[in-house]
């Protein structure tokens, strides 16, 4: 399915019908999705067809694909999520078939199976407990304090560059050793590879690969300079780190292993909790209601509202499984070898599991969303991290620009994988 991103639906209604039949939409044409409100695709899609086969599109370089199976509902994305034996990685988590090598080079971990996605998974899982997390609180308070200091006495800014995106981007750069000096260069480069289908920051595949190996060659000087003269980062940990593997052999991470480690840990390090803070802002600024009501007990809401803003965002859209058996899924029969999307932002609107899905609310309980990947063994390893960002990040602002607003429609990244916002203007009184 190639959906042209248009503004999100971010009405507090259910979206209008779609207008015309699912059969008719030509899911291999990018041009029939034109003007389309995708919340109404999938709101169609829950009730019609909530396993939905679609043709993919042309893909200069790749060819066409044979085609996947779209699933929509909470509980179908839950199910192959949680059964990594019958829907594998390691085939592909993009919708697109990709060379195995460029794919583990992308999406390390994330495009593997076990063994080989355990061993690494324990390797780094260690450095991303609740336990872990707590001990940097200091550092992620401190920035937080800063980037607020440093745009207090502006009066506006854009909320995203200024203010969403310094915070995410400098706690993983600071964890994986990454000096000040190349902050930029990496925030650069990681919009270069998310940024896929959007022609302001990726033009074509070669920039992406370019992109990608500027930042794989950091990462293996970073880590060439740890091996030698470890300190107490991540990327010493990980170049030091010993994990018994199933053959009962000691293993390390080799050098073109931590480089893909890196690609994924500074990108979804610091991109997936920039929008989530940035959506979380916009819903804040357009449901005033939620606002008074964090405001009135910011500690004891926030939890709550984190979850809110990342099941609102939801910042990752879809990963891709494929099937290594015939089977069955909502009632569908798959064939062994078929790809599987799960649709995680259809899954976060669906109406059997949650009340009045298109409402945003911070009190909502429960809250099972699929922001964070659907469980598995491929849930997101940062998701104690971005919990804690986004709240510290909340905490000051509330605390410091108290009448922080949007002051213009966010401009949206053009990509069907990651929620993201480019640009979003913001306003408040100057301290």
């Amino acid at each position: 399915m190639t959906i042209t991103p248009v503004a999100p639906h971010t009405a507090d209604e259910t979206p209008e019908p779609l207008g015309v039949s699912l059969d008719s939409l030509a899911w291999d044409d990018p041009d029939a999705w034109v003007g389309l409100d995708r919340e109404s695709v999938f709101a169609a899609m829950r009730a019609e067809r909530p396993v939905l086969w679609c043709a993919e599109p042309e893909i200069p370089g790749f060819g066409k694909g044979p085609g996947y199976w779209s699933l929509s509902r909470h509980a179908d994305v839950m199910e192959v999520s949680r059964n990594p034996q019958r829907f594998i990685s390691g085939a592909g988590v993009n919708i697109p078939d990709m060379p195995v090598e460029i794919a583990e080079f992308f999406g390390s971990m994330i495009s593997m199976d076990a063994p080989r996605h355990t061993r690494l998974r324990l390797i780094v899982n260690r450095s991303f407990t609740p336990r872990q997390v707590a001990r940097i609180e200091e550092q992620v308070q401190a920035k937080a304090a800063a980037i607020i200091e440093r745009v207090a006495g502006l009066g506006e800014c854009d909320f995203v560059s200024e203010i969403a995106a310094t915070l995410p981007l400098e706690i993983i750069c600071d964890m994986m050793g990454i000096p000040p000096s190349q902050y930029h260069r990496v925030f650069e480069l990681t919009n270069i590879i998310l940024g896929a289908g959007d022609a302001e920051y990726t033009p074509d595949f070669m920039a992406l690969m370019n992109a990608a190996v500027e930042l794989s060659q950091m990462a293996q000087e970073i880590g060439r300079d740890r091996l030698a003269k470890p300190t107490d980062d991540l990327t010493s940990a990980l170049m030091h780190a010993e994990v018994e593997g199933e053959d009962g052999v000691v293993h390390r991470l080799t050098a073109e292993e931590y480089g893909s480690f890196f690609i994924l840990l500074v990108a979804a390090g610091n991109e997936t909790t920039r929008n989530a803070i940035s959506h979380g802002m916009y819903a804040l600024t357009t449901h005033t209601d939620q606002r008074a009501l964090l405001a009135e007990d910011f500690e004891a809401r926030i939890p709550g509202a984190v979850e809110e803003i990342v099941r609102w965002a939801t910042p990752v859209i879809h990963f891709r499984r494929t099937a290594t058996e015939d089977c069955v899924v909502g009632g569908q029969e798959i064939a062994a070898g078929d790809k599987v999307v799960m649709w995680f932002n259809s899954a976060n609107r669906d109406a059997d599991m949650f009340v009045d899905p298109y409402r945003f609310d911070i009190l909502r309980t429960p809250n099972e969303h699929v922001g964070f990947g659907a469980g598995g063994p491929h849930f997101c390893l940062g998701a104690n991290l971005a919990r804690r960002e986004i709240t510290v990040m909340f905490r000051e602002l509330l605390a410091h620009l108290p009448d922080i607003e949007v002051t213009g429609e966010p401009e949206y990244l053009q990509s069907i994988f990651i929620h993201g916002i480019k640009r979003m203007s913001c306003a408040f009184t100057p301290r």
